[in-house]
Order: structure tokens, then sequence, then C-alpha cells
């Protein structure tokens, strides 16, 4: 509602009103300030002048060293690699998929499978997919020994393969689903939706196959939409730490890795070398998004005419052929992966080449439960907290844009993306280090804030299509009754946006749970959560008890969202007696 509609019955401005006006200013200090402090506070060490070390003169010794380390080019192969290959992947079957099955009861089925993935952390996928193209993971069985004739567990590459692939493969299964649910999301926008559905059907009664439809038709008007969550999953993939970590080869491995090893070392004057392999990591990011705009240009260029050709079938049923088989390798691999993961945490004693464990126990669970409790502690209240202060904020931001009478600027929409292009790795070893110099006893309060930045984007985007949505007759009846701004905020639209609140919260901890480079990072190592233990024993702890962890990570997130669809339930079933 826009409370200018209403000025006449009640003009009062209480100290409600203030904060939410105020509100959008404090959301560009909480996003700006962190990212380019962060920046700010790597560069300085990147070129020498370092006084935790004592290091006070500037310099490019840092760069030196750092062009001198063995494998430096490899490093930056893998991250350019991993990141663009991953994504291109993930967004070109994206395309196929929603081209294939549009206006499809197929595709809300494949969105319905596929749901349930995005709410799975990096670092359990990662597991997951590792436990799957192992040697002797749940693949190599399945085909011994009546294909494959192995009577023992193969030498093979995967996963730690020195190309990458593993990591390909598990960013891609990952950020699938959430590029998927992103374009669906756009979609399922009244009245854009409608438009270019109606689109589709006209070029369909014209003689169009659905997916040359679709190409020519749907995705002209969907892909600005999408063009932002596709930069943050490729910042996030050349820049990524957990997967690479669990998945990717070791000597050398990413360049985010390895500056997070040389950041984490006992030797302290590494920090001035992990500098600057942080802007030179900002720089590859940087470079990466800069090629993906220039390629949209190219893309643009060669394909425009085709557009208007009139050309009708370019092997529609081909290609939909391919993304059915290709749609249904992705769903089974994921299930494998999972059904393997169960297993693999229940499994006592499983012999090459069984299929199935010999004997099943407790053991490992009950060990688990019994070690986690700290850990499981912290990531519930960091979660929480971070989620809370998100949650808050984005409301009163999204109030401000009704007392306003208009939309948040697109550059405060780049900048709520901010913390999601701009690589992790380069501007927390920043913020670690103005940390260390300001606020050295807080780190509990510093982990908040730094899960804070990436929990922020994730609730806004998903609480603000359901806001700007809501039926402002409500709003405007009962402040023509005298109701106060703060009244009509707490009384008449919280309780409409009940469903859409509880979600967005769902979503704030699940993207909370799943952070490990903020975490350890920003507490030195001393706060542990689920996920950085399970990151540490997947790396060195037997496969039944990363198992147990990596599962116990996903029942994290799981749990969240299936509150969020109870307690609505019980919640209007109560209120209605």
């Amino acid at each position: 509602m826009n409370h200018k509609n209403v000025k006449g019955i009640n003009n009062s401005t209480d100290w409600f009103t203030r904060i939410v006006k105020l509100s959008p200013r404090f959301l560009l200090l909480l996003l700006i300030v962190p990212v380019a402090g962060g920046l700010i506070g790597v560069l300085f060490p990147a070129f020498g002048w370092a006084p935790e070390i004592e290091q006070y003169e500037f310099g490019l010794q840092g760069f030196n060293t750092l062009w001198q380390t063995p494998g430096i080019n490899q490093m930056i192969i893998l991250s350019l690699t991993t990141g663009l290959i991953s994504t291109l992947l993930a967004f070109v079957i994206t395309l196929m998929i929603l081209a294939a099955f549009f206006n499809s009861v197929w595709l809300e089925r494949i969105q319905h499978i596929l749901s349930p993935i995005l709410v799975i952390p990096h670092a359990a996928a990662a597991i997951a997919v590792g436990f799957l193209i192992a040697p002797s993971g749940m693949f190599s069985r399945l085909i011994s020994p009546w294909l494959s004739g192995w009577e023992l567990a193969p030498q093979g590459m995967f996963p730690h393969d020195p190309y990458a692939i593993s990591i390909i493969l598990g960013l891609t299964l990952k950020e699938l689903p959430f590029l998927l649910l992103m374009a669906l999301g756009v979609l399922a926008q009244p009245h854009l939706g409608k438009q270019l559905r109606q689109q589709h059907k006209v070029a369909l009664n014209l003689g169009y196959c659905p997916m040359t439809a679709f190409f020519k038709v749907i995705l002209p008007s969907l892909y600005p939409l999408l063009r932002l969550p596709i930069l943050a999953v490729l910042a996030y993939a050349s820049s990524s730490v957990e997967m690479p970590l669990i998945l990717g080869p070791n000597t050398p491995p990413t360049l985010a890795v390895a500056i997070m090893h040389w950041f984490n070392d006992v030797d302290l004057t590494l920090r001035i070398k992990a500098s600057a392999g942080a802007l030179l990591q900002l720089i590859i990011t940087g470079g990466l998004l800069g090629l993906w705009l220039l390629g949209e240009k190219a893309v643009k260029s060669l394909f425009s005419y085709s557009l208007i050709n009139g050309k009708r079938e370019y092997g529609g049923v081909y290609w939909k052929h391919i993304t059915t088989v290709i749609t249904t390798f992705v769903i089974i691999f994921l299930t494998l992966a999972l059904v393997g993961l169960v297993l693999w945490s229940f499994a006592g004693f499983w012999r090459f080449p069984a299929a199935l464990p010999d004997t099943l126990t407790l053991q490992h669970w009950q060990s688990g439960v019994a070690q986690i409790g700290e850990p499981l502690f912290n990531s519930i209240v960091i979660a929480l907290a971070s989620t809370f202060i998100a949650v808050v904020l984005t409301l009163l931001c999204l109030e401000s844009e009704q007392i306003n009478g208009k939309l948040m600027s697109r550059f405060v929409s780049v900048i709520i993306y901010m913390p999601l292009l701009v690589p992790s790795v380069a501007f927390l070893f920043g913020l670690v280090w103005i940390q260390q110099l300001m606020t050295e006893k807080m780190t509990y309060i510093n982990v908040v804030m730094a899960h804070l930045l990436f929990v922020l984007p994730y609730v806004l985007l998903s609480l603000a299509s359901s806001y700007r949505q809501l039926d402002s007759r409500f709003s405007i009846v009962a402040a023509s009754l005298g109701a106060s701004p703060s009244k009509v905020f707490f009384k008449v639209k919280l309780p409409q946006l009940f469903t859409p609140i509880l979600i967005a919260v769902a979503l704030g901890l699940a993207i909370s749970f799943g952070q490990y480079l903020p975490t350890l990072l920003t507490s030195a190592g001393q706060v542990s959560t689920v996920t950085t233990e399970a990151i540490t024993l997947a790396n060195g702890a037997s496969r039944r008890t990363s198992a147990v962890y990596a599962l116990m990570q996903m029942l994290l997130p799981i749990i969240g969202f299936i509150l969020a669809w109870v307690l609505p339930k019980l919640f209007y079933k109560t209120s209605h007696r």
C-alpha cells in the first residue's frame, strides 16, 4: 500500500515511519561498508602494509612471491575453467529444460524433484558427489562385476582429478536447480508470466515448434531478468572454496583454496601473499563477469536475425529427446548420490563390488550425535541471529518502498547482489584484517555479521515479490479507521505475509547453515559449525563419519523448510476454529 493514498486520513509521522524511511540507507551501509572495507583491507596488505605482522613498507613483494608460487598458472586456469564451464552448463541445461517442457506438467514435476537440491549446502552436495564418482563409489558398484569385470575397486582419477571435472560436475548439479527456480520465479510473476505464455501460444498457433517458440519469444524477455542470478552463480563458481576443497585437485588446488591455505598458515607473512592472491582472484572473477557480458553481446549479434527469419523448426523433436535424456541423467545422478550418502552413514562392513552394505549399524550416527553438540548449537544460533536481522531489515525496506511510493532503484538492486558478485575470498580476508584491528574480542558477532552479508540478499529476493503483491485495500481501510502506519504494518500486513516470511526464514537459515569460509575466517577457526566440521571430516575422516555429518548438514535446512510448510497450516487451522 502507498500511504500517500491515505495522507488526508492519517498524516502523522510516528517513530515507526521514521525507522522505515531510514532502513534502506542502513541496508546499503550494511552491504557496502563490509564489502568495500574488506576490499580496502585486502588491498593494503597485498602491497606490503600489514601492521599485524609489523610490515609498514609498501611494495610488490606480495605479488612477486605470488608469481613465484609453483603451479600458480594451473591455479588460475582451474579457477577460470571451473567457473565458466560449470555456469555455462547449468545455464544451457536450464534453458533446454524450460524450452522442452514449457507449459507442460513435466516442468512442474521437474521443479518439485530438483527444488530440494537447492537447500542442500554445497559442502554436503560435494561429499555426496564424491562418494558417487569415487573408484569404489555407487557408480562402480552398480556396474561391477557384471559389466566392468572389476572384482576390486579400480584405480580412478575421480574425485580430485587434475582437470577439475569433479568440481565442474558438482557445481553444475548444484547451481542448475537454482537457475531453474529463479527462471520459474520470473515466469510466475502474474503480469509477465501471463503475457509470455500468451505470446508462446500465439507462436505455436503460427506453426513454430515448442522449443523454437521458447527461444524466439520467451528467452529475449526472460534473460534480462536472469542476468544478475547468472552472474552471481559465475562469481561463486570461479571463487568457490567448499567444492574444490572436497572434490578438486590438491597439487595444485584452485586459486581460492590456495589463498585460504596461505591465510590460515601459521607463518603470518604468507598473509601478504594471500592478500595479493585475493586481488588476483578478484581480477579473475571480474574478468569472467566481463567475458560473460561480452558473450551476451556476441550471441545477440550473431543470432538477432534468427529471431525474425520466420524459420519454425530447428530439430525441436531431436533436441527435446536430448533434453529428456540429460534431465533423466541429472535426476538419477542426484538420487544415487543421496542414496549412497544415506547407505554409507549406516554401513557396517561393505566390501566392493557389493551394491548394498553387508551389515547396517547405528554406530556412526550415535558417535556423530554425541560429538556434534557444540557445532550444532553454534550453527543454529548464528543462523537464527543472522536470519532474524535479515528478515526484519528486509520487511522495513519493503515497507519503505510502499511509504515512498516507488520501488528500489536498479543501483540498490545491484548493491543487494554485491556480496554475491564479489568473490568472498577477496573481501572476507580484508574484512578479517579490519576485524582483528578493531574488534578482536567480538568473534561471535563477527561471524553473525559475515553470515548476514550472504543471507540478506536471498531473504530480500524471497520476500520482495510477495510484499509488493499485497492487496492494498486492507491497509487503506485500516488507515482510514485511524490505524497508525505501525499498526497497519503489524496487524494487517504481517499476518498476510506469514507464509512468505516463514519461507524466507527457512531460506535464510539454509544459506547460513551452508557458510564455510565466512565462519572459518571471521572466527579464526574458534567457532565450529556443522559445515566446518563436515568439510574437515570429508578430507580426513572415514567415509561413514563424513556421510553422517553431510546428512546432518542437509537435515538442518530441510527441517526449516518443513516447518515453513507445516506451521502456516496449523496457524490457519487454529485461527479458523
